[in-house]
């Protein structure tokens, strides 16, 4: 992930963000459909509304934040985004606990560092994206969202929420692996 140096503007910051990331220049938020892929395996879905208004925000909180956008950076995002309060958002909330299965593998230490920065700090989802967010500098924007300074030490609370959190992105999980895995098994297998 490429850092974004807070004299720049968010726009140039941006900019460099969706050619470093390879997206289209207006970073394809009007596209009908999302794809990407995860490892050799393509994922394509809707462009649905919510996430058209969400994902102008969410990109700028990558650059705020810096975290990457390979698997374990979107879920250290999301877990971010998650506690520095991101449920008005309905879209933003969904997509953030289904990229954590990364994290409950994988990178458990990273997700929490980044649950804990987002109890102490805030987002971009209280309000509508605006070209004027364009125009400030990377530095104001981190101020605006409390990470220009060092993350606090997590309190009980924080351990707590994060206990919390951790509890529904793995139920969610189970939900999806019985839903893809296991429905189909059993519908297969109704057949015999």
């Amino acid at each position: 992930m490429p850092s974004y140096a807070d004299e720049w503007t968010v726009e140039a910051a941006r900019a460099r963000y969706f050619e470093a990331n390879n997206f289209a220049p207006d970073g394809g938020y009007d596209a009908d459909w999302v794809r990407f892929k995860v490892g050799p395996f393509p994922v394509i879905f809707p462009n649905t509304a919510g996430r058209k208004a969400a994902v102008p925000l969410h990109d700028l909180h990558h650059l705020a934040t810096a975290y990457d956008t390979n698997l374990v950076g979107e879920a250290e995002i999301g877990a971010w985004e998650i506690a520095s309060g991101c449920f008005q958002v309905r879209a933003a909330w969904i997509l953030n606990m289904l990229v954590q299965w990364p994290v409950i593998f994988f990178a458990l230490p990273r997700a929490y560092r980044a649950f804990v920065r987002g109890r102490h700090s805030r987002n971009l989802y209280d309000g509508p994206f605006s070209e004027p967010m364009l125009k400030k500098y990377v530095g104001e924007l981190r101020e605006d969202l409390g990470l220009d300074a060092p993350t606090r030490e997590a309190t009980t609370a924080d351990k707590l929420a994060f206990v919390r959190f951790l509890a529904t992105a793995i139920a969610i999980q189970i939900v999806i692996a019985i839903v893809f895995f296991g429905v189909p098994a059993w519908w297969l297998g109704a057949f015999d």
